[in-house]
């Protein structure tokens, strides 16, 4: 969020700016969650070697950092990463990018960019680009940055939860 606010201030557009608490913003945000829930249990399930891969490294190398992590450990660290990302991409740099090019080609450069952020491996970089075209064409048609932080930061909430529950903490024996 940091990020957000530094960079948003230095080319003078607040990240908060289309930020509103309403109740349609948060029906666009639950609503929206649902297809990349259907996207995770996809990659989930899929035997597309590439995706098979990229489960395997997340299993082996992200779930043991949240393996001993509670509930609401997880919902805060998703709803850091939802408004921290959300803000930066959605309201500062896909409206930055809007001001000097027709909007589609704004929300296809955010994603790109957002995925660029997420570079784990090239099939991670390529799915977190088309999340990231998905949330920014979420944000224009709703007209809300509250519907694609929502929507981010419940799907991280789920993906974190089925990560621990694919990879539990350690437990300790009694010998």
């Amino acid at each position: 969020m940091l990020l957000a606010l530094g960079l948003g201030r230095w080319i003078g557009i607040a990240p908060f700016a289309h930020l509103e608490w309403t109740w349609r913003g948060l029906a666009w945000g639950i609503g929206a969650t649902a297809p990349l829930l259907l996207g995770l249990a996809w990659c989930l399930h899929t035997t597309a070697p590439p995706v098979v891969r990229l489960v395997e490294l997340v299993e082996r190398r992200l779930a043991p950092l949240f393996a001993d992590s509670g509930a609401a450990t997880i919902v805060l660290i998703a709803v850091a990463a939802g408004v921290g990302e959300e803000a930066l991409f959605r309201g500062v740099i896909q409206p930055a990018l809007a001001a000097h090019s027709p909007i589609a080609i704004a929300v296809v450069l955010s994603g790109l960019l957002f995925g660029v952020a997420h570079w784990i491996t090239p099939t991670y970089a390529l799915l977190a680009s088309i999340v990231g075209s998905y949330l920014g064409a979420l944000f224009v048609l709703s007209g809300n940055l509250l519907a694609p932080i929502l929507s981010h930061a419940l799907y991280d909430v789920v993906a974190l939860a089925v990560l621990v529950r694919v990879k539990p903490a350690p437990t300790s024996s009694v010998l």
